[in-house]
């Protein structure tokens, strides 16, 4: 994957944090920038409003470079907004942005304007920007207790905290008190005391946050140094529910951690009760706040909420676990008393809000009524069968008939229908059984005791087994999870390129039948396109939105704050090299996709991840091994070049120069010779040129097999001919039988690797030597031998006769030559499926080369081929 426009470096962002509105922080912040200016620093105001009432400010402001703003198309009424393209197409080295948290106007690319700073970082250029802390998202809810307002407009605390400079910008609070105007009454007193008292605790928040930034900072320079410093111990887990007050607490956790340096995370443990709309709201929005303020959040399934609050604590080493306060059971105390119970070793923070209690977990009474009618049904079944046997067993073993009914309905069902069968028993079961009959009075202490035994009993039974088919269910859905990603696993295991990779991943997806999925990828041009899923054409909104993903690596599109205006959520699948794909998903109803199938999907598209990187690094692996043996090709074609085409020319040009300088003395005969030997080197050079064309096809991938059915004597014969002037000093034979298969090859090309495997043959035979060439086939492969009497290749050399460096230094075929024919013979082979191997020549003296060429199913020939066929052979 091309790196190219990623910066070398993200920008440096500072940011000048103040109390209240008010403070300075803009004159600091255009201050600081004309210093930069002075020092030749190329900046650009990206947005600051002018102060009105500060024309200190104002001046300096004007006097700074500046980005003109956008407006859209009402700009009588739309407020300027940021033209962040224009600083990213013209990028300054710094720019100026003020109000960090302010909301962007809808339409924009991003919801908030601290996601443009964020962009703007990522693409090098360094920013200067202006916060309230009452802006803080994680001091929300304490700044509404403070000052009875909500602020909307909020900025994530992480980006603060990991900004590269903090500035506080403090003022007394006296010197922000509003004061008298012209023709205006004296303020009220009251109200100086009460804006007096906002602005103190608004101060004490600012300082108290930049104290716990400075702290930071100071961990950070002890640490390089391997001094003592206090080291990040430990976990913070914050436990929710679908409690009104679970945002609060989420922020109380995101300040806890951020004062004590830990990493947290937002817990939620699904016992399988139902919530309703508004509990399933809060819980949400809690994650989705979680998530804001750089928590991880994590959902468990499980019965027992505070043994798996603790169980997930030491498995994640946590040693602080907050949670709110919580009603108590009426037969067992609530989830606080449990944790502080048996939490050992854990510090237990229960953060007293000040609403009511979390609610208990509201068990699903409510079935199908279908549900309801099998526990009537039961019933009456199970007091059938009890009347039937009354007779034969004793009264307490008839109570186990209705109790197996208790169970079986719930197993089949949930808690009410049990509930619902359990009373219906003992209605029964005191109506037909208990003395007197058909009444519901109790004559019997005993039977009394029975009957609340019985009672007991049911209920217990009951609820074990809908809390049993509830454990069952959630490890059903967990199981399926699990599942589903063995099974992306498996299948990408068995992937190998791309293309499988994605078709792999998206089988498993389609399982999830409400939801749409497409794969992009980016083309030969740079530009994205569908490699899998979906193939529908993306609007132009969509488009960005995918184009902003894979870009910066991070989500976006519906249910995020960037481009949200479509249908799609564009999930990058990024590695180490940058973005490998992109999974784009939506639901068919056109709702946002669900958080815990975001952060499911999520967790898929890390194996899928990793299956990209390896299908593109094999293909990176395959492109520089074939770059690799191409410039192989290269040095050995210049090695050769240099010596064995200049011998031709060389005799050529004396032949040439005799024949013009002597002229008319040259006698007949001796000017034949000298045409002779002038007409057989230029055969040799264009055979050596001819090797040179075919192996530089070879090495680019440029021979086309045009295949066609052909007999191997013609091949043979055709080679011969072409080589009768060199094989005439020699004593040829062949061995062709009468009968041979058919070859379905490119003819021209093996015979051209024939030719070479003779003519190397040739070079090497003494004068008057034998050479033969034979023709054989068993069935399978068709093989032609041609051996020599030359000097032979030692065993241990003849692997090596075929690679290029060998062949351009020494071995079997030196003398005259480009050391290349047999390289191209055997390229020629390997692409028709044959090989080559080497052997002793004839009678033990020189070499054999035999060139193996694979046999298909013969054609059906009729009369006139076989008669063409037998006059060939």
């Amino acid at each position: 994957m091309s790196n190219a426009g990623i910066p070398a470096r993200r920008g440096r962002l500072t940011v000048f944090l103040g109390a209240a509105p008010g403070v300075g922080k803009t004159r600091a912040m255009l201050q600081a920038a004309q210093v930069q200016l002075r020092l030749g620093v190329a900046l650009r105001v990206g947005l600051v409003a002018a102060p009105d009432a500060d024309p200190e400010a104002a001046a300096l402001l004007a006097s700074l470079p500046q980005q003109p703003p956008k407006r859209g198309a009402e700009q009588a009424t739309r407020p300027l907004e940021l033209d962040l393209d224009g600083l990213l197409a013209d990028p300054p080295a710094l720019t100026l942005i003020a109000e960090l948290a302010h909301a962007n106007p809808p339409g924009s690319r991003h919801a908030k304007r601290w996601q443009d700073v964020q962009e703007l970082l990522a693409a090098g250029i360094d920013v200067y920007t202006t916060v309230n802390v009452q802006h803080m998202e994680s001091l929300n809810s304490q700044l509404l207790d403070l000052t009875g307002l909500r602020v909307h407009e909020t900025v994530p605390d992480w980006v603060v905290q990991e900004a590269d400079e903090l500035v506080l910008i403090d003022r007394p609070p006296r010197e922000l008190l509003p004061g008298r105007s012209a023709g205006q009454a004296e303020p009220d007193a009251d109200q100086q005391r009460a804006s007096l008292t906002r602005l103190t605790a608004l101060r004490e928040l600012a300082l108290q946050f930049a104290a716990t930034r400075v702290d930071a900072d100071l961990q950070r320079c002890y640490r390089p140094h391997g001094q003592s410093a206090p080291a990040l111990l430990g976990r913070l887990l914050v436990g929710i529910d679908g409690n009104p007050q679970a945002e609060h607490l989420v922020r109380h956790a995101s300040r806890l951690a951020q004062r004590r340096q830990l990493p947290w995370s937002l817990v939620h443990v699904d016992t399988g009760a139902v919530l309703d709309e508004t509990a399933r709201r809060h819980l949400q929005a809690a994650q989705r706040l979680a998530e804001n303020l750089g928590g991880e959040v994590v959902s468990l399934r499980a019965a027992d909420v505070s043994s798996t609050l603790i169980q997930h604590a030491i498995e994640r080493r946590a040693n602080v676990l907050l949670i709110g306060p919580s009603r108590p059971h009426q037969l067992r105390p609530g989830v606080a008393e449990r944790l502080l119970r048996q939490g050992r070793g854990l510090e237990i923070n229960i953060l007293n809000i000040g609403g009511a209690p979390s609610p208990r977990a509201q068990l699903p009474r409510m079935g199908r009524l279908g549900d309801y009618l099998l526990a009537v049904l039961a019933t009456l079944i199970a007091s059938a069968a009890a009347w039937s046997i009354s007779s034969v067993l004793e009264l307490p073993n008839i109570s186990l008939v209705f109790l197996l009914a208790v169970l079986l309905v719930g197993v089949r069902s949930s808690l009410g229908p049990a509930l619902l069968c359990s009373a219906l028993s003992f209605l029964a079961y005191d109506l037909l059984f208990i003395s007197p009959t058909f009444s519901l009075d109790v004559h019997h202490k005993a039977d009394i005791l029975t009957l609340l035994f019985f009672l007991v009993m049911a209920v217990l039974t009951g609820n074990l087994a809908a809390r049993q088919r509830r454990q069952m269910d959630a490890l059903r859905e967990t199981q399926t999870e699990t599942a589903a990603l063995l099974e992306l696993s498996r299948k990408l295991g068995a992937a190998t390129d791309r293309q499988a990779v994605l078709d792999a991943a998206l089988q498993q997806l389609t399982h999830w039948h409400d939801l749409d999925f497409c794969l992009l990828g980016r083309d030969v041009a740079g530009a994205l396109q569908v490699e899998a899923g979906l193939s529908a054409p993306l609007r132009e909104g969509e488009r960005n939105a995918a184009e902003w993903a894979w870009q910066h690596g991070q989500p976006s599109g519906m249910g995020t704050h960037t481009l949200a205006n479509g249908r799609w959520w564009w999930l990058p699948l990024t590695g180490k090299e940058g973005p490998q794909a992109l999974l784009g998903v939506r639901t068919k109803q056109g709702s946002t996709v669900p958080a815990a199938r975001r952060r499911l999907l999520k967790a898929l598209g890390q194996p899928l991840t990793q299956a990209l990187t390896r299908a593109q690094l094999a293909q990176e692996l395959e492109a520089a091994r074939l770059q690799t043996e191409t410039e192989q090709l290269r040095s050995a074609l210049l090695a050769s070049v240099s010596h064995d085409l200049r011998t031709p020319l060389t005799v050529m040009h004396g032949a040439i120069d005799s024949l013009l300088t002597l002229g008319e003395q040259i006698g007949a005969e001796d000017r034949r010779e000298l045409l002779e030997s002038t007409r057989n080197e230029a055969e040799r050079l264009d055979r050596y040129i001819q090797n040179l064309l075919d192996m530089t096809r070879l090495g680019h991938g440029g021979l086309k097999l045009e295949r066609d059915w052909v007999a191997p004597a013609d091949i043979v014969a055709s080679s011969l001919q072409r080589l009768q002037p060199v094989l005439a000093p020699l004593r040829l034979e062949t061995a062709l039988p009468d009968e041979l298969p058919l070859l379905y090859v490119h003819a021209a090309l093996i015979e051209q690797a024939l030719i070479n495997v003779v003519e190397n043959a040739v070079r090497f035979s003494p004068a008057a030597g034998r050479l033969r060439v034979a023709v054989d086939s068993d069935g399978a492969e068709l093989r032609i031998a041609v051996s020599d009497e030359g000097p032979g290749i030692p065993p241990a050399e003849r692997e090596k006769i075929f690679d290029m460096f060998y062949t351009a230094a020494r071995g079997d075929r030196g003398g005259k030559g480009t050391g290349l024919g047999l390289a191209i013979c055997l390229g020629i082979l390997g692409a028709h499926g044959g090989s080559v191997t080497v052997g002793d020549g004839l009678e033990g003296r020189g070499t054999t080369l035999t060139l193996h060429l694979p046999l298909l199913a013969q054609p059906q020939l009729d009369e006139a081929d076989r008669d063409d066929q037998g006059e060939a052979q």
